[in-house]
């Protein structure tokens, strides 16, 4: 789950991490009024969408008075932003953080992710800071330090020592440094952060270091324990059909494609769209009912894979272990009737009651293409939504 900028640094401050002041506002007139409570002479007017490379897609400006904080916030708000990581079709800016301006001396860069190669938890820095780390890392990667965190002792402070030392930041400020990385690590660790990235970090003219920017992502599977940063979750953000399979324990993604997809686990998912494309299709999405699926759940699944117009085809795809390809049957037999289905279904059943499960579907009278097996289901899949 991703969080806003302006809800991050409101984490990472209850942690003692150093932020700049800053107000969200809804609207132009909400603007002013935050420019006016924090009373500096240069206000920053961001936008706060979902994604990064605001900045160069006019999403961040600087403002030197008043008159300018309106001027922007009324350019800014309700406009589509398009970045690298929105896609063409952008995101469309509901609210502003307003931030106090900062003497910026130098620029920086610190993350933390799950490193999956050594089970650990990683803390990156580079003093080539404000720009995509990505970058970095293509055209400098002898810029980018890493500290690999013991999980029974946690980040030392050694450790942050030493990155501050190896990104250049004044000796003079060395110790706030360390400061800022300690608290940034028991952020990620107490809320179950899945990222956290400061792009940039700052060194300021009157000694302090803090967070300009701030990016932190959750790990979804442990909102349950995470009940207050589940309360910062912007349903404005997301894919209504992901929000829509969430109330159902369904995992969907949208994709770009045309054939729609309902499975049993991501291994079978990503499985089933690779073989989809081997046969020249495009997957539309990848949902997974998951091991646990009721009737009532895969006719939510069809209905939320048929709510996106470009759909032309479904392909079911079950591996009955714990699932029964009976349940999933009943469920695609009623799920056609309720919905009314108008283009091609292939089913692929394999597994626990795969007989049984084979029988309804025949004994249904409905239009339904049966598969031997999952590249025959594919490929089936394919030709008729082709045709």
């Amino acid at each position: 789950m991703n969080i806003h900028e302006y809800q991050g640094k409101e984490l990472l401050r209850n942690y003692g991490v150093a932020v700049p002041n800053g107000k969200v506002a809804y609207s132009v007139d909400e603007a002013v009024e935050a420019a006016k409570e924090l009373g500096t002479q240069v206000s920053v007017v961001k936008a706060q969408i979902h994604a990064g490379g605001r900045g160069k897609a006019g999403g961040v400006k600087v403002a030197k008075n008043l008159d300018e904080v309106r001027t922007y916030a009324d350019e800014i708000l309700g406009k589509t932003l398009v970045t690298h990581q929105t896609g063409p079709e952008g995101k469309e800016v509901k609210r502003l953080l307003i931030e106090e301006g900062c003497d910026i001396k130098s620029e920086y860069y610190i993350g933390l992710v799950v490193d999956r190669a050594t089970d650990r938890i990683v803390m990156m820095g580079s003093e080539e800071g404000g720009t995509e780390i990505e970058e970095v890392a293509e055209n400098t990667p002898e810029k980018i330090f890493k500290e690999v965190v013991d999980p029974v002792v946690g980040l030392m402070p050694y450790q942050a020592r030493r990155l501050a030392f190896n990104i250049n930041i004044p000796k003079e400020l060395v110790r706030e440094a360390v400061k800022f990385m300690m608290g940034l690590y028991q952020v990620f660790v107490d809320k179950d952060c899945s990222i956290a990235e400061i792009n940039p970090l700052v060194t300021t003219g009157d000694g302090k270091v803090m967070a300009l920017d701030a990016k932190l992502n959750f790990d979804s599977n442990a909102l349950y324990r995470q009940k207050d940063i589940l309360e910062y979750r912007d349903l404005d953000e997301e894919d209504p059909k992901e929000i829509e399979a969430s109330k159902f324990d369904l995992s969907y993604i949208s994709l770009d494609g045309n054939i729609g997809c309902m499975v049993n686990g991501a291994g079978l998912a990503m499985a089933t769209m690779d073989i989809i494309k081997h046969y020249k299709g495009d997957p539309a999405n990848f949902l997974d009912v998951g091991g646990g699926a009721t009737k009532e759940k895969v006719t939510e699944a069809f209905k939320i894979i048929l709510s996106d117009e470009n759909v032309k085809g479904i392909y079911v795809n079950i591996f009955g272990g714990i699932m029964k390809c009976d349940v999933i049957a009943e469920g695609v037999v009623a799920a056609t009737k309720e919905v009314g289905l108008e283009i091609p279904l292939v089913v692929r059943l394999e597994g626990t009651n795969v007989d049984l499960g084979k029988k309804i579907l025949e004994e249904s009278g409905l239009d339904i293409t049966a598969a031997g097996s999952m590249a025959d289901g594919a490929e089936k899949i394919v030709s008729l939504v082709k045709a």
